[in-house]
């Protein structure tokens, strides 16, 4: 599974750059992201549901932040 680190980057970069990384995947592959953005639960839900993908989790991380796993559609 391949992890994309987008700690620090505030909206839209976080979605904007999960968009990217999930287009050069084949379908059914799966994508780890951190971000810490206020804003990425919502964006990460909102990317999925328009682009066919599941989000499959999205954990709290312990020092703020979230890891979600996205399976490409």
């Amino acid at each position: 599974m391949q992890e994309l680190d987008l700690m620090g980057l505030k909206c839209p970069l976080p979605a904007l750059r999960t968009e990217k990384a999930l287009a050069a995947l084949p379908a059914g592959s799966r994508l780890s992201i951190l971000a810490d953005d206020p804003l990425a639960p919502l964006d990460m839900t909102h990317l999925c549901n328009q682009g066919g993908h599941a989000l499959v989790s999205a954990t709290p991380l312990s020092g703020g932040g979230w890891r979600f796993v996205i399976r490409r559609g």
